[in-house]
C-alpha cells in the first residue's frame, strides 16, 4: 500500500530551509505560500475537526499519533456505511488536515500550499499529502496512521 508522499528524493543542504526550486516546477515562486499562511486553512480543518468529533461522536482527538488509529476507524466506518463521497469530502478533508497536524507538531514539518491543495514538508524535505491519504482511506487503500508513523520515522533519519 502506497504512501501519498511526493518524496523529492533529494535531503535539502543542512540549514537550508527553503524549498528546492523544482520541488514544485509546476508553481511559480509567487504561488508558493509557507506557515503560517499556507498553515491557516488546513490547521483550522482540523481542529474544527477535533470540536466536532468531540462533540458529535464524543472522541477526543489529542494531536498524538495513536489517535490516528480511531480516525483509521471512523473512515472506515463511513465507508462500510457506504456515504457518498460527496457528503463526506469536507469530513476527509478534516481528518487528513488533523493527520497533517499530528505529523507537523511532532516532526517540525510545515504546511505547503499551491493552487488549494495542501502538503505538509518534513524537515528531511519530504513533501506528504495526509489530506489525499484520507480519501484513499475512505476508498479502502490508505492509512492515516501508517502515513504518520512513515513521515515521522522518515523525519526522525
Amino acid at each position: 500500500m502506497g504512501r501519498s508522499c511526493a518524496g523529492l528524493g533529494h535531503p535539502p543542504d543542512p540549514g537550508d530551509e527553503s524549498p528546492r526550486r523544482d520541488a514544485f516546477p509546476h508553481v511559480t515562486t509567487t504561488q508558493r505560500e509557507t506557515r503560517p499562511s499556507a498553515a491557516t486553512k488546513p490547521v483550522r480543518w482540523a481542529a474544527d475537526t477535533v470540536a466536532t468529533m468531540r462533540e458529535g461522536a464524543r472522541l477526543r482527538l489529542d494531536y498524538s499519533a495513536q489517535s490516528l488509529w480511531r480516525v483509521d476507524r471512523m473512515i472506515d466506518g463511513i465507508r462500510r456505511e457506504r456515504a457518498p463521497y460527496a457528503a463526506v469530502e469536507n469530513v476527509l478533508r478534516g481528518f487528513g488536515a488533523y493527520a497533517g497536524e499530528v505529523i507537523v507538531r511532532q516532526t517540525g514539518a510545515e504546511w505547503w500550499a499551491s493552487g488549494g491543495d495542501h502538503w505538509i514538508r518534513t524537515p528531511d524535505g519530504r513533501l506528504w499529502d495526509p489530506i489525499d491519504e484520507a480519501r484513499r482511506c475512505f476508498a479502502g487503500d490508505g492509512s492515516l496512521r501508517l502515513l504518520c508513523r512513515e513521515a515521522t520515522g522518515a523525519a526522525r533519519r
